[in-house]
């Protein structure tokens, strides 16, 4: 990994459809030199894939919510297979502490969001918090490199 990925990592995050062409011109090197450097970090894994961002907000979902449930009453396994099948729950993540799991959520409306705590209640101790605004929102996940490969930027 060098500067040169990382400037490709950062780029295809704030814009997913830049084209190789594009890419190209931007960091001034040729275009099979830039399908190189993606298919290598495609094929290590680095690049998981590509995705288009949608608002909630626009498609009707401006309910968001982040749901914590701890106190499980089921093998962490059955929990999962429940949750995977879930459409309303976008991201969950099996975290330390008092909680077993924190899920981010967007629905259409309140009683949409008490109808799926309501399935969740058997599972655990639900706590749920409405998400007002996001502050930092898809901030770009980079590698860490050295400062002085990022001064000539």
């Amino acid at each position: 990994m060098d500067y040169i990925d990382y400037k490709i990592l950062k780029l295809l995050q704030e814009d997913s459809r830049m084209t190789i062409i594009q890419l190209s011109k931007e960091l001034h090197l040729s275009r099979p030199s830039i399908k190189e450097r993606l298919r290598r970090l495609q094929e290590s894994g680095v690049i998981e894939g590509f995705t288009t961002r949608i608002s909630p907000e626009a498609i009707g979902k401006g309910v968001q919510a982040i749901i914590q449930i701890g106190s499980l009453k089921c093998k962490c396994r059955n929990f999962e297979d429940k949750i995977r099948n879930e459409k309303d729950i976008l991201e969950c993540h099996r975290v330390t502490g008092t909680d077993s799991y924190f899920m981010k959520t967007a629905v259409a409306s309140m009683h949409q969001l008490e109808a799926l705590v309501d399935k969740l209640i058997p599972y655990g101790q639900v706590t749920t918090s409405i998400i007002f605004s996001s502050s930092v929102s898809h901030r770009p996940l980079l590698p860490d490199i050295e400062e002085e490969k990022l001064v000539s930027e």
